[in-house]
């Protein structure tokens, strides 16, 4: 059994079971590497490298890797589409696609990623923070989701939900999250009063039984940005999320975390 696949499509949906009708939990972007787990049928129970989630993706839909193909791809440093959608060709066909912000790209020195028998050449800009402030860089990052529409399993800008926009901004940063909030919630340092959050800290919320439901980012000392209808900013306090159309708080605060280091 092929142990290795790569996403080389623009969104591939991973879904709870081994179905088109089971619900989707999450998504593979493009150049995004995974395990494959087992094989029932037609479908494949993969583990993504980044962050271990698993799910079920439609065999028709995945690139395998063989191992030693895995490992150099996996081995070269990833960079990342500066735009919205970016234009990637595939070079034996001429096939043009889009590709979506968030996507993975372990580019050679002539700009092509080698994904086992496909090859692809990508020529636009690519995010690179080198000496730019962290904070200012993962907050730059997530406005260019504003506006995206929530969708549960997304990661992309068709689509995204709270977790999926908080993983995929911090990946870009280079900073690997776990996929779903209540995971996030147990990393980083924990800050006990919001004066204390910077710019890029994440805020976590909870429900009646305290399950951590939610998370958003600080923006500033009053605002957060999040994926709740759409992703869209509103205001924070110590005790949560406030919805000045609704005039309502709509999320409780339950835990700050620094993930990104100061600087």
């Amino acid at each position: 059994m092929t142990k290795y696949g790569i996403c080389t499509l623009s969104v591939i949906p991973i879904r709870a079971d081994a179905s088109d009708r089971s619900e989707m939990t999450n998504q593979l972007l493009f150049g995004e590497t995974f395990e494959v787990v087992d094989v029932i049928g037609e479908w494949l129970l993969i583990r993504g490298d980044s962050d271990g989630y698993e799910g079920f993706a439609d065999k028709k839909q995945c690139h395998f890797l063989s191992d030693d193909e895995h490992k150099r791809l996996t081995g070269l440093s990833p960079s990342f589409p500066d735009e919205p959608v970016s234009e990637i060709t595939e070079t034996s066909s001429g096939r043009k696609f889009g590709i979506l912000l968030g996507s993975t790209l372990r580019l050679n020195q002539q700009r092509q990623i080698i994904a086992g028998k496909q090859i692809f050449s990508y020529h636009g800009k690519t995010i690179s923070f080198s000496g730019k402030n962290k904070r200012e860089a993962i907050i730059a990052t997530a406005l260019k989701f504003l506006g995206a529409p929530y969708l549960w399993g997304g990661r992309s800008l068709f689509g995204i939900d709270c977790s999926g926009l908080t993983q995929v901004v911090n990946k870009i940063n280079g900073i690997s999250l776990p996929r779903d909030a209540s995971q996030q919630a147990q990393h980083g340092n924990t800050l006990h009063l919001i004066s204390e959050a910077q710019p890029g800290d994440l805020l976590f919320f909870d429900n009646d039984e305290e399950q951590i439901v939610h998370a958003g980012m600080l923006l500033d000392a009053e605002h957060i940005i999040h994926a709740s209808g759409f992703v869209r900013i509103d205001k924070i306090d110590h005790y949560g999320i406030f919805n000045e159309e609704r005039k309502n708080y709509t999320h409780k605060l339950r835990l700050i975390k620094q993930m990104a280091e100061n600087n």
